[in-house]
């Protein structure tokens, strides 16, 4: 197998891509800070008035692709295959379409209409066109309609009586809006007109929605009902609250799913503390209190998920979110006492928007692509449609403050990372959710760790979202155009069967003495017993500038060739590098990221592994077309036999030109095993490094406190 020569693509690892794609390319100007304000913002130079401009700058952007001002919002599309509507999408399906461009562009377009209400975007006034476009939405007889509750049910699936629709999202999006302009919209219609759109409203937040952050669309929407003088059933507001509340699972972050991601952030810490101000501090305290108490809890450890420059981390699914996971911060001011910095919120929610909307290559034709960055199908999932990316706007949430808020008068802040020295790490371990991240102070980058991940075997995509050893705010996650080669997860390849297995479990078993523990299940399946399950035992922990893996193989079938990657690497023009100390490893690679930033990757292979190579990838990373992965190597032969039990590595990443030291790369003074035969087979691990310090990593125990 030729890996470092050949280049593979992962246009087939994204799924079918139907007739009308085409590639994302950059047609639209990013957006760049004018006038910063560096006394108040030394960080970002963004103040109100920045976030305003930004604002503008997402609706132009959208309002130049509406040619006649009764046209819907229906975005411009390059990706027809994976995103809806699609070929194989109900017909109602398009009328969601509709009401995704309507409500979460006007996300953007509610807050900056109150600061400006005779704003207009492309020389259409955004007032009247969002007070039309939202009576027509509701009107029946009209080509604008997005059916209502009633006529979805009217459409089929009788024999499903549990049916949701995407207009239940959409709904709770619009009744945020309509609060945050309400005397400029809301309050302009007639009352005809607002039991019309008051009816449309009820269908939804009466309706069936999904066991998860979708009760909190219904809370909302019922909420906004009962400000506006429209009489609800008050036991079915409390069942949608307490089943929120019961879904929490600790340090703020709630269960949605069988995995943890950015919806306790963006939806579960939004949408609780926007229904405590509507209507839980009034109607139910004692359930406001708890909601109040878990969002706060969150503040704790939530900046700590951000680096240095407050990127958000590629994590989790809906990724075309982008900096939607900031809208927390803003959120946390609408509690009555609220725990989140002002200074340390606005630096961050301001970092991770000029993450984004500072490239070319985020939008196309004026808007958020299906993507992190750049055009990415391996990302894309079905429930997306071409204007799904403005829940980001949900981060403009933050204009709702008034401008004489903290959140805009105190100056910014960057927490702990002003106090972290070169060198030094600040971790955070929380055991509710299984998360574990850490900031390096040596490269200003995050990596985060997950540890209780549950995905159907073969599911690559859910794979890629969660269930990768480690995610970097720098070094965004890279498909696999190889099943065989997947960045920061092993694989097994069974040389009897020519069958590739991927890890589809992570369970977590939490940190001792700086250590985290975990262990992944490769083709995890309730159905088979624990003993027929593949498994690797995971200890790992952070050094300057990345993550140290000492990692115990728990196979009983064999033979097996085992890789692990690192992550992927953007490919434009780089030099590889290959570094020997007796017989541990290096392989290095220098480079550049698609907007000429410098880039260095190394890792090092100490025992069990036999080999470093790399492979070149096409359309597999978030930041550039071109793409190399390394990875290692090792040959696990005899079906039963005393053999290397440990695989020990590191993976370091850099974002300067600076060479790598040689006691970067090999750290390890020694490594001491507990048996005589030095493999590994039972008792604990010593590893010395070089600078005097000392890990012991040992699994005794774990087996009995593993947590999914």
């Amino acid at each position: 197998m030729k890996q470092s020569s050949e280049v593979r693509s992962c246009r087939s690892a994204a799924g079918p891509r139907g007739n009308g794609t085409e590639k994302c390319k950059a047609e639209q100007a990013s957006f760049s800070v004018r006038d910063p304000d560096w006394e108040l913002s030394p960080y970002t130079g963004l103040n109100r008035e920045g976030w305003i401009s930004a604002g503008k700058f997402l609706l132009n952007g959208i309002f130049r692709n509406v040619q006649d001002p009764r046209a819907p919002l229906l975005m411009p599309r390059y990706e027809y295959a994976i995103s809806y509507p699609n070929r194989n999408t109900p017909p109602h399906k398009v009328q969601a379409e509709y009401f995704e461009g309507l409500a979460r562009s006007f996300f953007i377009a509610a807050p900056l209409l109150k600061e400006e209400p005779e704003l207009k975007i492309a020389g259409i006034s955004l007032s009247e066109y969002y007070r039309s476009q939202l009576l027509r939405a509701c009107d029946p007889e009209d080509p604008a309609y997005v059916l209502d509750y009633a006529a979805m049910e009217a459409m089929g699936e009788q024999q499903n009586p549990f049916r949701v629709y995407q207009q239940t999202v959409e709904v709770c999006a619009l009744v945020i809006c309509l609060w945050a302009c309400r005397e400029l919209i809301w309050q302009s219609y007639s009352r005809p007109e607002k039991d019309r759109i008051a009816a449309f409203i009820r269908g939804y937040a009466e309706g069936n929605t999904v066991p998860q952050n979708w009760r909190l669309f219904n809370m909302l929407a019922l909420a906004f009902l009962e400000r506006e003088g429209y009489p609800i059933e008050e036991g079915l507001m409390r069942d949608h609250a307490q089943a929120v509340l019961n879904y929490y699972a600790g340090d703020g972050w709630y269960r949605d799913g069988q995995c943890f991601d950015y919806y306790s952030v963006w939806a579960f810490n939004v949408y609780a503390p926007l229904w405590n101000l509507w209507y839980g501090y009034r109607k139910e305290a004692k359930l406001s209190a708890y909601f109040e108490k878990y969002a706060n809890q969150m503040m704790e450890s939530l900046p700590a998920f951000f680096d240095r420059d407050g990127y958000t981390n590629m994590w989790g699914r809906s990724n075309i979110y982008r900096n939607a996971a900031t809208s927390a911060f803003a959120a946390n001011f609408f509690l009555r006492n609220p725990s989140a910095d002002p200074g340390l919120s606005r630096r961050i929610s301001s970092g991770s928007l000029l993450q984004f909307l500072s490239r070319e290559d985020v939008f196309y034709q004026g808007i958020p692509c299906l993507g992190f960055y750049r055009s990415f199908p391996p990302l894309i999932q079905p429930y997306s449609c071409a204007a799904s990316p403005f829940w980001l706007g949900k981060a403009f949430l933050c204009l709702c403050l008034p401008k004489e808020h903290p959140f805009w008068t105190e100056r910014e802040t960057n927490g702990g990372w002003e106090k972290l020295k070169r060198g030094e790490n600040r971790e955070y371990c929380l055991y509710g959710p299984g998360l574990c991240c850490v900031n390096h102070g040596s490269n200003g980058m995050t990596e985060l760790r997950t540890g209780k991940v549950l995905k159907k075997a073969g599911d690559r995509s859910g794979i890629w979202n969660y269930g990768k050893l480690a995610y970097n705010t720098k070094y965004p996650w890279e498909a696999g155009s190889d099943p065989r080669i997947e960045s920061q997860q092993y694989t097994l390849e069974d040389l009897s069967f020519s069958s590739v297995s991927t890890a589809n479990a992570c369970f977590f078993s939490g940190q001792r003495d700086g250590v985290l523990y975990r262990r992944q299940f490769f083709d995890f399946s309730s159905e088979k017993e624990y003993h027929w399950l593949q498994g690797i035992n995971l200890a790992d922990f952070p050094v300057a500038e990345g993550l140290f893996r000492a990692d115990k193989l728990r196979l009983f079938q064999r033979p097996l060739r085992i890789r692990l990657g690192a992550y992927g690497f953007p490919d434009n023009g780089t030099e590889i590098l290959r570094k020997k100390e007796g017989d541990w490893q290096a392989l290095i690679l220098k480079g550049r990221d698609s907007r000429g930033r410098a880039k260095q990757l190394a890792m090092s292979i100490f025992f069990g592994f036999s080999r470093l190579d790399y492979l070149r990838q096409r359309d597999c990373n978030p930041d550039s077309e071109n793409s190399i992965l390394v990875y290692a190597e090792a040959d696990c032969l005899k079906q039963y036999g005393y053999e290397d039990y440990f695989c020990i590595s590191q993976v370091l990443c850099r974002d300067a030109p600076e060479d790598f030291r040689p006691e970067e790369l090999f750290p390890l003074e020694s490594i001491r095993f507990f048996d005589p035969e030095k493999k590994g087979g039972y008792g604990p691990l010593l590893l010395s490094f070089k600078d005097g310090r000392e890990r012991e990593i040992d699994f005794l125990g774990i087996e009995g406190q593993m947590m999914l």
